[in-house]
């Protein structure tokens, strides 16, 4: 079971293990054409609805809990309902039905403390605060899949970072989409790693794997990457020459931007604005600082190390 087998990665996944000869099953909001050409059994649901749930999760060993609400913006409500009802529903109902594993799909953005983190691995503990409800719920989901451990579920946490690639509908739209408005914040050589779509399912399906070799393995937490610590802003050109379109203009200060994001935040509350805002302190934050993990322990552990190098990833990009 996929839960967001209709989305950018859980789509990938399912893609991936059509190899494997299981019977593989998406849940989702929506039906999906592709999904549907691809053999795949869909059931339609809300995540928050623990009834349908259980009844969907009976006669499953293993799931992949990939569905989220993603965003920087929008009432905390709304991310909570998705990222953590959604993620308590999809662990009552695993131990309810007995299956056999759960992989979870988190973010590195659940440990972001509005500095440079550099080469960072996964004992760094969750900030006391965060600038967004997305990070904040699903650290919140985060928690709970771990404590799910005690109650007799094995699981396994992947953070993968800033997920793209060909069929992207989040963040290389939101790039392309503001390629006029883009300008470079703060210093201009700090550094990030992101991870391409289909080496973000490899790492999920090597974590199902292991984990049932070895289930001492539940409970732990794994970033994965390209491993290539890059320049963002020569990461966001590449993004923009992909789509046709000329580099990053311009700049600006990182202080200058985050009092922006302040601004913007204020008076998009004040007057209930549904709109994302042309800034907010967390992407402010984003863009000023570094943020590249340590990715040896997933390395070790699940035998990952990226298939597809960014090179080829852009190229894959263009052609697509």
């Amino acid at each position: 079971m996929v839960t967001g087998g209709g989305g950018f990665l859980g789509k990938a996944i399912l893609k991936k293990l059509l190899d494997k000869k299981l019977n593989l099953t998406s849940f989702s909001r929506k039906f999906y054409p592709d999904l549907e050409k691809m053999g795949i059994r869909q059931i339609q649901g809300d995540i928050a609805d623990k009834k349908a749930l259980v009844k969907a999760f009976k006669n499953i060993d293993a799931v992949f809990h990939v569905a989220a609400k993603p965003g920087i913006w929008g009432p905390f409500e709304d991310f909570f309902r998705v990222n953590v009802t959604g993620t308590q529903n999809v662990i009552a109902a695993g131990l309810e039905n007995k299956i056999k594993q759960l992989i979870y799909t988190s973010s590195p953005s659940v440990i972001f403390d509005e500095y440079d983190m550099e080469n960072v691995d996964e004992s760094v503990p969750y900030p006391k605060n965060y600038l967004a409800p997305y990070p904040e719920t699903k650290a919140m989901a985060e928690k709970l899949v771990i404590k799910a451990v005690k109650k007799g579920l094995n699981t396994i946490i992947i953070r993968p970072h800033l997920i793209w690639g060909p069929e992207d509908k989040h963040l290389l739209p939101r790039i392309v989409n503001k390629a006029d408005k883009l300008k470079r914040v703060g210093r201009t050589d700090d550094l990030v790693d992101t991870i391409y779509v289909d080496n973000a399912a490899d790492a999920h399906i090597l974590a199902s794997q292991k984990l049932l070799e070895n289930p001492l393995l539940s409970g732990n937490v794994y970033f994965v990457s390209q491993d290539e610590p890059i320049s963002k802003w020569e990461m966001i050109n590449a993004f923009l020459d992909s789509a046709g379109l000329p580099p990053v203009k311009g700049h600006v200060s990182a202080k200058s931007a985050y009092i922006a994001g302040s601004f913007f935040e204020f008076v998009y509350s004040l007057f209930k604005i549904k709109k994302e805002p042309p800034m907010t302190r967390f992407v402010a934050k984003e863009l000023a600082t570094s943020h590249w993990f340590d990715i040896s322990r997933a390395k070790k552990e699940l035998g990952y190390y990226p298939k597809v190098s960014t090179k080829e990833g852009i190229q894959r990009l263009k052609k697509g």
